[in-house]
């Protein structure tokens, strides 16, 4: 039985605490790029959940994958084995490079593990000095737990929640003399997003991992990469990192990971990994039957042949429409790209929120980062007929936004 728009608002007026400020759309069914409103209206949708839905709304296998699972067993503790939390470590470890996995919830709580994960292996050093700092960036975002936010560099995020988890200093992105300056023995890890996607989808150079490379393995400390996401193929590649030939001490993983069901992961070297001992982590939920069968699926589609190639392809054309359009319009900054994690940076705050309505008035899910930035996180199986059609429409609402003037 379906309910009003007017009758959700109201009911989360009432009873919810305000978190969220949402679009007065209510969603109800998806089907591969698509989603269906209330009203029965069609959406193509270039944000799939913020990167999650990664194979689209309704994907075939993840259906089975969910149907199936749930006629044999939904939970159980991590008390006790199921039967595919090893299945899907198999996959992320040949897929990484990265021997060890743990499972969780969420972005956030991977990332959270990865910051314990540093902190236990180097909170003494062998000459018994403390390794107890985290270099991080400026402009990144890793999660809204208190770990997370102490090493996410966006001020507004951290300031009303202070004091902060100690021990951490930011760096500016890309900025290598500046990390090279910052580093020292004292610490434990750098920690970085292989590309910046709340920060407005700004890549990190290869020099840049590079040297954060060279640093870590020189002092003993950890090179951890928040690949939650910009990973498991968002840019052509099963991980960003791998566009640059560098192999990190810990990645994290989640959004895509089980196709809309909470996962997230923690993928480690052997050595890294061995610093935790039964009682140190655990999560109640994560790693469960249903999710990690879920994802076992969502990686084996991802991993057939031709598959990562479709992104590639389909987001370079998408990265030549997107070029082409700034050609026209002198209110685009910047555009930047890489496989299907795109954006678009305007000169003004006032019209990218206003774009941002008037293409969802047009059919179409974009949002907007970095108060000026378009996001674009479409569905792995977007076409460049649904990219045609998007950009068509972005062209004549930022005419109509007299973007030129």
């Amino acid at each position: 039985m379906s309910t009003s728009l007017h009758t959700i608002q109201q009911q989360e007026s009432a009873l919810l605490i305000h978190t969220y400020d949402r679009v007065p759309v209510l969603f109800e069914r998806g089907e591969g790029v698509s989603l269906f409103d209330s009203e029965g209206r069609e959406y193509i949708d270039f944000l799939s959940g913020i990167g999650v839905n990664a194979l689209g709304h309704g994907h075939p296998a993840i259906r089975a994958a969910i149907a199936a699972q749930t006629e044999r067993l939904i939970h159980v503790s991590n008390l006790f084995f199921h039967e595919y939390q090893a299945p899907l470590a198999a996959r992320l470890a040949v897929a990484s490079g990265l021997e060890r996995a743990f499972f969780c919830n969420s972005g956030t709580e991977a990332w959270e593990c990865a910051l314990k994960l540093a902190r236990a292996r180097y909170h003494r050093a062998s000459d018994g000095k403390r390794k107890p700092r985290l270099l991080m960036m400026k402009n990144s975002f890793h999660g809204r737990t208190l770990g997370s936010l102490a090493t996410t560099g966006n001020p507004a995020y951290r300031t009303p929640f202070a004091p902060m988890l100690p021990g951490v200093t930011f760096v500016r992105f890309n900025d290598v003399a500046e990390l090279e300056a910052k580093f020292d023995s004292s610490v434990c890890a750098i920690g970085m997003e292989t590309i910046q996607g709340e920060g407005g989808v700004y890549p990190a150079s290869r020099e840049f991992l590079e040297a954060a490379r060279e640093l870590t393995r020189n002092s003993g400390a950890l090179l951890m990469l928040d690949e939650i996401q910009c990973g498991l193929g968002r840019t052509g590649k099963m991980f960003a990192y791998q566009h640059h030939g560098i192999q990190p001490d810990i990645v994290t993983v989640a959004k895509p990971l089980a196709a809309g069901l909470p996962l997230g992961a923690v993928l480690a070297r052997e050595d890294v990994a061995a610093s935790f001992h039964p009682g140190m982590h655990g999560s109640t939920f994560g790693g469960g039957p249903l999710a990690c069968a879920v994802a076992v699926a969502f990686l084996d589609e991802v991993s057939r042949p031709g598959f990562l190639e479709h992104v590639s392809t389909v987001g370079t054309y998408f990265a030549d429409r997107l070029l082409h359009l700034k050609t026209r319009h002198r209110s685009i900054r910047e555009v930047r790209a890489v496989g299907l994690m795109l954006a678009v940076e305007l000169k003004s705050s006032a019209l990218a929120k206003s774009v941002v309505t008037k293409m969802m008035e047009r059919g179409f899910i974009i949002n907007r980062t970095h108060d000026v930035v378009l996001r674009f996180l479409p569905p792995y199986i977007v076409q460049a007929r649904h990219i045609d059609a998007m950009v068509d429409a972005l062209d004549e609402v930022l005419a109509g936004g007299h973007a030129n003037a």
